[in-house]
């Protein structure tokens, strides 16, 4: 006799984990009044923003909650909106006293059960929720892209980020809801490299302005061909795609790029997909001093890719 296989509900869903900072140290120290803090923030600023943007509170889990959105921009909408009310709530509170939301957003194709989610794209959420600062959100790369062009916010890459029970890395951004709030990071001074004997270059990722993430390939393909090309000039000191690419969705000062790989002009830019043609938008910087060279060219795509669109330098 065959058993018949019981059906599950599954469905796209963008699913959000938060959870308290320091939830245990706040219990230890006063229970009773952070658990009244707790429920008015709660209903005071996490409860409304989510159902104003169509989500639902899957679960309470004591010192946090699991929430679903039917879209990833409703569930971005909703978090940077309740993460920054309940700044105002608590900003008179004492720093020792003080609760504050980590939270981690995915999307995921996920089981439904009546009073729970389960799933790899649940775990996600929980872990990326994990590495988020106090009163921060972390968001995967999925998310990033579905709501990058249609919310307001702006974001600093956390890159590649291995997290626990999760099989493949995760490429990880968090959203900068108010700048003034965090903690400046002290950065290493990064010694500048000495220059070449003769003109370098570092061809940097050129952006894909399309909204397709699709066309990544194409602004890809068209530097490393601008790269290929220029390596075949022995006068010229190119820097390697391997280099140049670790800037790849970073927001870059290019006066440090030049330090940081030792040459001394960067060229950076844009592509623009419309109907069957495609726009170049690129700028050569000159680091040391800093001076800005602009030029834009528009041309079919069919013609990106051609095999003798890249010719040998004349000799």
């Amino acid at each position: 006799m065959v058993q018949e296989r019981i059906r599950v509900e599954r469905r796209l869903s963008a699913i959000l984990a938060a959870d308290v900072a320091g939830y245990s140290r706040l219990m230890h120290n006063d229970e009773e009044a952070t658990h009244a803090k707790l429920t008015a923030l709660l209903a005071g600023g996490v409860e409304p923003a989510i159902a104003q943007h169509g989500g639902r509170i899957v679960k309470n889990t004591g010192d946090g909650f699991l929430a679903e959105f039917p879209s990833a921009v409703e569930a971005v909408r909703a978090a940077m909106q309740f993460q920054s009310r309940i700044n105002e709530l608590s900003c008179d509170d004492a720093e020792d006293r003080r609760i504050l939301f980590r939270v981690g957003l995915n999307i995921g194709d996920i089981i439904v059960e009546a009073h729970d989610i389960f799933g790899d794209g649940v775990n996600i959420a929980a872990r990326l929720e994990s590495i988020a600062e106090p009163g921060g959100i972390c968001i995967s790369q999925t998310v990033f892209n579905h709501a990058r062009d249609k919310v307001p916010f702006d974001v600093e890459e956390a890159g590649e980020q291995t997290l626990k029970n999760i099989a493949r890395p995760v490429h990880v951004y968090r959203i900068i809801i108010d700048p003034g709030l965090r903690t400046a990071t002290p950065k290493r001074e990064i010694p500048a490299l000495a220059l070449p004997d003769k003109p370098s270059v570092a061809v940097l990722p050129l952006t894909n302005m399309s909204g397709d993430p699709e066309q990544e390939f194409v602004s890809d393909g068209i530097a490393e061909d601008v790269i290929t090309a220029l390596s075949r000039y022995p006068s010229l000191f190119v820097i390697a795609r391997n280099s140049s690419f670790t800037y790849k969705g970073r927001a870059v000062d290019v006066r440090q790029v030049g330090r940081e790989l030792g040459v001394r002009y960067v060229l950076e830019g844009s592509v623009r997909k419309a109907g069957s043609r495609i726009r170049v938008t690129a700028q050569l910087i000159e680091g040391r001093p800093a001076i800005m060279y602009g030029p834009s060219a528009t041309t079919a795509i069919s013609q990106i890719f051609s095999p003798c669109r890249m010719s040998s330098p004349r000799r």
